[in-house]
């Protein structure tokens, strides 16, 4: 059983001593510092207060990757990118408070991937309604596969369209489960990948990215049917017809 599993039992998390101390203190400073309205503290107690439950170390210990590792369990009980990118943000405001506050802190959030939420493909569907459309797509063929790995990591990222087609395979970062996406501007930013996610692109990447390139030397993450690198056109396309199949009865 997994810590966020163990977080959503009916079960009262208590938080020690030193980190209730330190939740207190950090909603004094809003208050009476930033002076922040009630209902903009109780927020940014509740983000701060989940994480703590979630970690239960002392706060000051916690690295990157602990806070990273919390965004990705969240992400993968479907939590909202929206909601994901305002926890994201509670908690640096709480580590900036700590490091003003002179206390040491190991964390680093220059490496803590930033969460966009923009409109996406899981903003479009439903819940159950990308679950269905996941589910139908038939994986006996290359494009299949294809179709599987890219609308995976479209919904577990909440990728736009625009996002997707640049994606190279040096993009991804296996080990740390992340993916480098260019976004508007030239903007760069990491973003957490879902274990489902990754299985499947290494099912493509492995078993059919290497016939779709035929003899094409391109780094192009997705591939048509040609080689050649995906246009936003195909991909809705793409995703109409397996919506379509699936019996979504939905225009995207």
């Amino acid at each position: 059983m997994t810590k966020m599993t163990k977080m959503t039992k009916k079960t009262k998390i208590e938080l020690n001593k030193h980190n209730h101390a330190l939740l207190n203190n950090f909603c004094f400073h809003l208050q009476v510092e930033k002076g922040l309205s009630e209902n903009t503290i109780t927020s940014y107690r509740f983000d701060v207060t989940q994480f703590l439950e979630y970690y239960l170390k002392d706060a000051e210990t916690a690295t990157e990757k602990d806070i990273i590792n919390f965004l990705v369990d969240l992400q993968q009980m479907h939590q909202t990118h929206k909601s994901l990118a305002r926890k994201r943000s509670s908690l640096k405001i709480f580590y900036d408070f700590l490091k003003d506050d002179a206390i040491p802190i190991r964390v680093d959030f220059s490496k803590i991937p930033t969460i966009k939420y923009d409109q996406t493909i899981p903003d479009i569907l439903s819940v159950r309604q990308m679950k269905r459309l996941l589910a139908s797509i038939d994986t006996s063929s290359n494009l299949g596969l294809r179709n599987k790995a890219m609308l995976e990591l479209m919904y577990a990222c909440g990728l736009r369209v625009s996002e997707v087609i640049g994606l190279s395979i040096h993009d991804i970062f296996w080990q740390e489960e992340v993916v480098r996406v260019f976004g508007k501007g030239k903007k760069v930013r990491m973003v957490p990948v879902a274990k489902t996610a990754l299985r499947c692109l290494k099912d493509y990447i492995n078993n059919s990215r290497r016939q779709l390139r035929q003899e094409k030397q391109t780094d192009i993450l997705f591939l048509n049917r040609l080689g050649n690198k995906l246009t936003r056109m195909g991909i809705w396309k793409i995703i109409d017809k397996i919506a379509k199949n699936s019996g979504i009865d939905k225009d995207i």
